[in-house]
């Protein structure tokens, strides 16, 4: 059985994509094990097929938690049974995995989740991310097999670097419509709007628990956690809006989807703060198309590329909290006239994982390990 590795830096509890992988990975005859970090409080991943093995880290934040966690990660890849395969997952996993494929002769995957480079959590901090360009000019361009999550990103590396990227969106496994209605029971009389990811800056968090003083029928729902919770909470106590934006704090995916798929509307609001966020496609997006519930997103590419191609919502530049209201109330009428059903049971039928795999399966192939 040929053992694959798969590294990631978050604690493998909420990363569907790889967990998508993993599965993949199985179903090919591989003995997949992922490597992550334990988190104070992570709890065990929920229905997962595959071995973990989570690190707990003494640093939790800076540049000694990224070098110690490559230097554990690198120790583990060298001296664990030989892979015929290891995956990366993002930028801050790469230097330890691609060392390790070169010392040990085995084959490696680049997964970029994101344009690592320029996130907003680096675009305003030059010395720390000159350190990660310079990592990543050392790396990628010595790369046989890479994989990203949207084309714009993919087009981006291959022009600083000549490395093609394959395309894989984050799109979920194919679910069945729901049935079980609104949340009446939680909130009466209630419009309920979702938000589901990280609360990290640039989100359009704030700006939408702005826009939530003009929504007086409307409960804003924030599944996750992040860097900026705290402030956005304490943002919403202070406009006396506890009731109606409501956090639930960190969810495993079986207790996330209910709430998604009894919600009226979906937002992926992000800002247009550095390239990272311009050419996001982010996971939320299609969690929302299976779920069957429209979408308010940013007029931002890719996104808006999807948004407007299957019709499953609409795309905005608003960022005045009042102007935005008033779209969401129009938006609102249209989904109880049913304006997007069909339209989201189309792309829901096309934008999932049993079509997507297809092309990290090509891959494998690609990369010699089919």
């Amino acid at each position: 059985m040929k053992i694959v590795y798969i590294c990631v830096i978050n604690d493998l509890v909420t990363d569907q994509r790889v967990h998508r992988v993993a599965e993949l990975l199985k179903e090919n005859g591989a003995h997949v094990t992922c490597i992550g970090r334990r988190l104070r409080h992570s709890q065990v991943p929920e229905g997962v097929s595959f071995r973990y093995h989570r690190f707990f880290m003494l640093f939790t934040v800076g540049p000694l938690f990224y070098a110690f966690f490559n230097l554990r990660l690198l120790l583990f890849l060298l001296f664990e049974l030989k892979p015929a395969l290891i995956i990366a997952n993002d930028l801050d996993t790469l230097p330890a995995a691609w060392l390790a494929s070169r010392i040990r002769g085995v084959k490696l995957i680049y997964d970029s989740h994101e344009l690592f480079t320029q996130v907003p959590e680096l675009v305003g901090r030059r010395r720390v991310q000159a350190i990660w360009k310079y990592i990543e000019s050392r790396i990628v361009p010595r790369l046989d097999c890479a994989v990203t999550v949207s084309r714009s990103i993919a087009r981006i590396y291959y022009g600083l670097y000549r490395t093609p990227f394959r395309v894989v969106r984050n799109v979920p496994k194919r679910k069945v419509p729901c049935t079980d209605g609104k949340m009446d029971s939680d909130f009466p009389g209630k419009r309920v709007i979702i938000y589901q990811g990280a609360l990290n800056m640039g989100r359009g968090l704030e700006l939408m628990i702005e826009t939530m003083e003009h929504l007086k029928e409307v409960v804003f729902l924030v599944v996750g956690t992040g860097d900026i919770d705290r402030k956005l909470r304490d943002l919403a106590r202070t406009k006396g809006l506890g009731g109606r934006v409501v956090f639930t704090g960190r969810l495993s995916p079986g207790e996330v989807d209910p709430l998604t798929c009894a919600a009226d509307l979906g937002i992926s609001l992000e800002e247009d703060l550095g390239l990272n966020y311009r050419y996001a496609l982010p996971n939320k997006l299609f969690d929302y198309i299976q779920a069957r519930i429209p979408v308010l997103c940013s007029d931002l590419p890719e996104m808006a590329g999807v948004v407007q191609t299957y019709g499953v919502g609409i795309t905005t530049p608003e960022r005045d909290p009042e102007k935005l209201a008033t779209i969401i109330r129009s938006l609102l009428g249209e989904i109880d006239r049913g304006s997007f059903r069909e339209a989201l049971e189309k792309a829901a039928a096309e934008l999932c994982w049993e079509k997507e795999k297809t092309v990290y399966k090509d891959l494998l192939v690609e990369c010699g390990f089919l």
